[in-house]
């Protein structure tokens, strides 16, 4: 998502009357969540200038009335796959039908996205970006991952950093059909010349370490090759078998390792001790009719935990954070404050960012304005499109629903 200047003497603005506000700084209310009834925040230069009880609100140019709703951060969505064209819907009827889930069938997005021009792909990001925001998802990653030759891995994350600051490079999501009989050349490419075309456009590298995509050598070349260009490891891990995804992510410091599905005890203690986040997504179990992660074997550890939707055409096509929270209560046995508290601080820590997942002074005014009294309903009405108003720097999204 692109970064807001907001203009010079904006109006500061108190958004008052708030039911139920979650700041996600114990410093400012009760519990993890920093939960306070009966507030206010005051946003100024597109920042939180002051959270507290509303009787104690400074005064302000412009004022806004929750009318008692809940006011939450915005959703943190630290792992998407928005670049890519075509439909899989007949893969997905086949696995609802009996066919198991697996790999390979990201070369179908390939294929499609290969051949789609760059209109298409800004307009299938910007269409995604958009029913995010709708939903309440102010910050977002995204990934390449669905061209696979040096060519179209650097168009997709071009197209991606326009319209995120947030841009994975994931050359190594599959050895595409033309490398089926030299992995290794593959590699050689994502690391070589992929790696020059693409290093300028994003800030983080993801690898595929799974069962029919890359084995722990492959995922460690790649990992490390970008990182000696700077870039800053991510994992997909551990989603359909145990596997070395977990243990390498957290032995390079990668921000986070996403899946998590499979865990040894050891696994489950390397997540715990280190400072990788392991960022869980229930849609694309939900969608694969996979086992989930046991979140609470994890939080009771000590791990720190992530939520995303991970919107992708293939495993999980959904872009609502608050059906994973949905999930991950009622499947994942966490409680609804550890899942909010998931799907925005958590992603927030997943991207290594300070500025977002939380509404105390000095952050982003990011927010999102629920048509309820409690985060709690995020869990308690599953399905049911509670998002009345979102704010990104300060500033009414486009799209949202008028609420405030």
């Amino acid at each position: 998502m692109e970064p807001y200047d907001p203009p010079t003497g904006a109006a500061s603005t108190l958004v008052t009357n708030i039911g139920s506000l979650v700041t996600n700084d114990p410093a400012f209310g009760e519990g993890p969540l920093g939960l306070l009834t009966d507030a206010a925040l005051l946003i100024d230069g597109g920042c939180i200038a002051w959270a507290g009880p509303a009787a104690k609100a400074p005064s302000a140019d412009e004022q806004v009335d929750a009318g008692g709703r809940a006011v939450i951060p915005g959703f943190v969505d630290s792992h998407s796959h928005l670049v890519f064209a075509g439909d899989r819907t007949a893969e997905f009827n086949a696995r609802m039908s009996g066919r198991p889930y697996s790999a390979g069938g990201i070369q179908t997005t390939v294929d499609a996205t290969r051949a789609a021009s760059d209109e298409h792909l800004h307009g299938v990001v910007e269409r995604h970006v958009r029913e995010a925001f709708r939903q309440g998802t102010t910050t977002l990653e995204t990934k390449s991952g669905y061209g696979l030759t040096v060519a179209d891995e650097a168009r997709a994350v071009s197209v991606a950093a326009a319209h995120t600051d947030e841009v994975t490079y994931l050359g190594a999501h599959l050895v595409p059909s033309e490398f089926a009989d030299d992995p290794g050349g593959y590699v050689d490419l994502v690391t070589g010349p992929m790696l020059d075309a693409c290093a300028p456009y994003a800030r983080w590298v993801d690898v595929f370490c799974e069962q029919g995509a890359f084995d722990g050598d492959q995922a460690r070349a790649v990992l490390t090759a970008a990182a000696a260009r700077g870039l800053v490891p991510r994992v997909h891990a551990n989603q359909l078998s145990y596997g070395p995804g977990v243990q390498l992510a957290v032995e390079l410091g990668a921000a986070s390792a996403d899946h998590c599905t499979y865990l040894t005890d050891a696994d489950v203690d390397a997540l715990a001790q280190g400072s990788t986040v392991a960022t869980l997504l229930p849609g694309s179990d939900f969608s694969t009719r996979s086992p989930y992660p046991d979140a609470r074997r994890l939080l009771d550890a000590g791990a720190t935990l992530a939520l995303s939707p991970n919107c992708n055409p293939g495993s999980s096509y959904t872009s609502s954070m608050a059906f994973c929270i949905a999930l991950a209560v009622r499947e994942m046995h966490m409680t609804p404050d550890e899942a909010l508290w998931a799907a925005t601080a958590g992603g927030a820590r997943a991207l290594r960012r300070t500025d977002v997942g939380r509404l105390s002074p000095g952050a982003r005014a990011d927010l999102v304005v629920l048509d309820a009294p409690s985060h709690v309903h995020l869990a308690y009405r599953p399905g049911v499109p509670l998002v009345s108003a979102v704010r990104r720097a300060g500033r009414p999204c486009e799209g949202a629903r008028p609420g405030e």
